[in-house]
């Protein structure tokens, strides 16, 4: 009985509504930022290929930026908690391999906000920016790996590279490579990070 009682709850009318209609935000949005240009689109054009108020948008989304990186901050999300919870004895680079290699491959949207933001050098240096969010949850967890007090700049130092390397690797994921060539490239980049740990750990 206590396992109906703790069943999962079907979300009600009024959340799918919601969900729905942030989800045609988000489409409507990248279909107009790859056909006009990002700079060239405005909320109110957004909002009338949405069927809604320039209002309603701002009940979801806080600007055009937010729309168009509104998956980051869930993935930042994500891979936190993989390193926050990762089991006893796994290291921040298997943690990390674990979960980008759970991720499944870029759908239409996908590539399509790939394609926007590759459009725009402003864009990327944003896109960047919100990927160097990670750093501190790498860093942290790189401490914990060397056993790094407050004061040990190796865990910033690693985090930071491991943070551009990142970054590249998620430009292939986005650009669809196959997923085993995605994987060997991350492996090599991996292995390169756990060699300069281990180094650094028998220092």
């Amino acid at each position: 009985m206590g396992s109906e009682l703790t069943e999962t709850r079907r979300p009600g009318l009024r959340e799918r509504k919601k969900q729905q209609t942030r989800e045609t935000i988000e489409r409507v949005a990248l279909e107009l930022f790859a056909e006009r240009g990002y700079e060239e689109t405005t909320l109110a054009e957004i909002a009338e290929a949405a069927d809604i108020s320039p209002r309603t948008i701002f009940g979801y989304f806080q600007s055009k930026e937010d729309i168009l990186f509104c998956e980051e901050s869930g993935q930042i999300e994500k891979v936190e908690e993989a390193l926050e919870h990762r089991p006893p004895g796994t290291t921040t680079v298997d943690a990390l391999r674990e979960f980008i290699s759970s991720m499944p491959s870029p759908d239409e949207q996908a590539l399509l906000r790939k394609r926007v933001v590759a459009a725009n050098p402003d864009l990327q240096l944003k896109l960047r920016a919100h990927i160097g969010a990670l750093e501190g949850a790498l860093a942290d967890s790189f401490a914990k790996d060397l056993d790094a007090g407050p004061d040990d700049i190796r865990p910033g130092l690693i985090a930071a590279s491991m943070t551009a390397a990142l970054a590249a690797v998620r430009d292939r994921l986005e650009a669809a490579a196959g997923h085993d060539e995605v994987m060997e490239i991350l492996d090599e980049v991996l292995e390169f990070v756990r060699g300069g740990l281990e180094a650094t750990r028998a220092r």
